[in-house]
């Protein structure tokens, strides 16, 4: 059965919530996942940190998967193809209403990668049960690891989710992290939402750029959610922000770091 089809039929299925003796019930909401669906982040960063290491370290980002379900089969033949890659980062917004089987949906298709990938919650990830439901499937939602010469920074910025509350983003878990990395690595930000994006807490923006700006090892930072490609020093603090478009728009980035370096590099399918 088609994937777009299975999604429509999870929507009407999702409508149906009957409780009396002899009819079916199912709660959209209900978590059931099988022990290889749980904690993939930290399955895969140990996946990703066995990998030999190099002078140059070569991954893709890509993201807003939510019900581009074939798109995200084609993606992954993309992604097959390229040569190098040591793993796919996601930026997020797995799913579209937060439902546990649409993240089953895109880890089987994501699990046709021969690359481990690791994610980042998006906007879209936060409705209804979709917290517990990524906590349990992929864990925390602010972590990091070190791969190389890098350090890798995941943190959520969906502001909008919580209401604007002053606390997303996390901004001194960010700084710890980044006062952490006392070795000098290249430490790469990877979020959902841009600090310049509406749906970001305006009252942090400046100071979330300037964290950013003050670390001699943060380069770049990468993005999803805006459904397009986007880059530049938007702050003018030499710091290169790059927003990678959804999958529905068939397209993802290539990002090759070296000590102190990177590159960037779109790729439509």
């Amino acid at each position: 059965m088609p994937r777009s089809l299975r999604y429509i039929i999870l929507l009407l299925v999702a409508g149906i919530s009957v409780s009396c003796e002899g009819i079916f019930q199912y709660n959209p909401n209900q978590i059931i996942l099988n022990d290889d669906e749980k904690n993939l982040n930290r399955k895969n960063i140990e996946r990703i940190q066995k990998l030999p290491l190099t002078d140059t370290v070569r991954f893709i980002l890509m993201g807003d998967t939510q019900r581009f379900y074939d798109e995200a089969s084609d993606f992954v033949k993309s992604a097959n193809n390229q040569r190098n890659i040591a793993f796919v980062l996601h930026a997020g917004d797995i799913s579209d209403f937060g439902l546990t089987q649409e993240f089953r949906w895109v880890n089987e298709i994501m699990q046709k990668l021969k690359y481990p990938y690791v994610t980042v919650i998006g906007n879209h990830d936060l409705v209804a049960n979709g917290p517990a439901a990524f906590g349990r499937m992929y864990g925390d939602l602010d972590y990091s690891f070190e791969y190389g010469d890098n350090k890798f920074i995941f943190i959520d910025t969906n502001s909008r989710e919580y209401a604007f509350n002053g606390a997303v983003p996390d901004l001194e878990w960010l700084q710890s992290e980044l006062a952490s990395n006392t070795s000098g690595k290249n430490a790469i930000v990877v979020a959902h939402v841009p600090p310049f994006n509406g749906d970001f807490d305006k009252n942090l923006e400046s100071r979330y750029a300037g964290i950013l700006a003050a670390d001699p090892n943060v380069k770049f930072t990468l993005y999803g959610h805006e459904h397009g490609y986007r880059d530049g020093f938007i702050y003018n603090d030499g710091v290169d922000y790059y927003v990678t478009t959804t999958v529905g728009e068939r397209g993802y980035m290539i990002v090759t770091t070296w000590k102190g370096g990177y590159k960037v590099e779109r790729v439509a399918y």
